[in-house]
């Protein structure tokens, strides 16, 4: 990580996790399966940003066809994330679900090494491994949920891979945040769009019709303010941050979805002693992990 830091820059990012923590609240409310709820998302999403950048800021959304590739790869692997996600809340439940989700900075420590390339930094490692740890007191002990957990798994390894390719993007390519996600949100929806029609028990593109009470309002918050704004925002703090660094911050996401859920829906069940003690080692390694660099930093000078 290298640059100028601002001065409040670890604050924007607990800011935008905290923000990100209100889509298990949204996933909540709205009455779709998990694969229709995606894939609203992702249209409203890619929607929203074109619309922002060609006729509000009236910016060229078209990108060489390279560039434009690269995006939409990156929204196609973004999509299977959410797919995951949600997928394992359906299949399992929140805990396991968390559970499994929460090694995404162990995975990064090692995918962000391997795709900038450079070393393992043993430190990452150990601190990803003490989150996970952290997590599982949150989420809780449970049996029998292999393959959710299995689907959460390989969700957290999706979600260490493209904030990864983001940075790279966003450093190397200098590309605004909003046209990066409209491209990114039309591969998302493309594999959606592809999921969908085997992932509701055969009732195919009918399931993504079946909206009832609030759910276009929640969706369209969903969509644009959890997505599109947050996605950006998200995009441009890669610039001053490594991924492995927002992705450690993004295991408070579940901390902060269980605290605004036992507010709202007053799920107090949740909030068991492991949750405090895991919490804690939640904070204690993002407090830890830029104390520690900042140390190592002043060191080398």
């Amino acid at each position: 990580m290298s640059g100028p830091r601002p001065k409040f820059i670890y604050l924007k990012l607990h800011l935008l996790v905290a923000l990100l923590a209100t889509t298990a609240i949204f996933g909540r409310l709205i009455t779709l399966s998990a694969s229709g709820l995606v894939t609203w998302r992702t249209v409203l999403a890619c929607l929203g940003a074109a619309f922002l950048v060609a006729v509000v800021l009236r910016r060229k959304l078209w990108l060489p066809w390279r560039q434009g590739a690269a995006l939409l790869g990156i929204g196609v692997i973004v999509g299977m994330h959410w797919i995951c996600f949600f997928g394992a809340l359906k299949i399992a439940n929140i805990s396991i679900c968390l559970a499994g989700m929460a090694t995404v900075s162990f995975f990064t420590a090692f995918t962000e090494p391997m795709l900038e390339r450079r070393r393992v930094r043993p430190l990452e490692v150990w601190l990803g491994v003490w989150v996970v740890l952290g997590i599982v007191l949150v989420a809780g002990f449970e049996r029998g949920r292999l393959l959710g957990l299995a689907v959460a798994l390989l969700g957290a390894l999706l979600a260490a891979v493209f904030p990864v390719l983001n940075r790279h993007m966003v450093r190397q390519q200098r590309l605004a945040p909003l046209v990066m996600v409209a491209w990114e949100m039309a591969g998302a929806c493309a594999i959606c769009l592809v999921c969908v029609g085997w992932m509701d028990g055969g009732e195919g593109y009918a399931a993504l019709l079946r909206l009832r009470g609030w759910d276009v309002l929640w969706l369209l918050l969903l969509g644009w303010v959890c997505t599109v704004f947050a996605h950006a925002y998200h995009i441009s703090l890669l610039r001053h941050l490594s991924a492995y660094t927002g992705n450690l911050a993004m295991n408070c996401e579940p901390v902060y979805g269980m605290l605004a859920a036992a507010l709202i829906f007053g799920e107090h069940r949740e909030l068991h002693p492991g949750f405090y003690a895991g919490s804690a080692a939640i904070l204690t390694a993002n407090l830890l992990h830029p104390w520690i660099l900042g140390r190592l930093r002043r060191r080398k000078t």
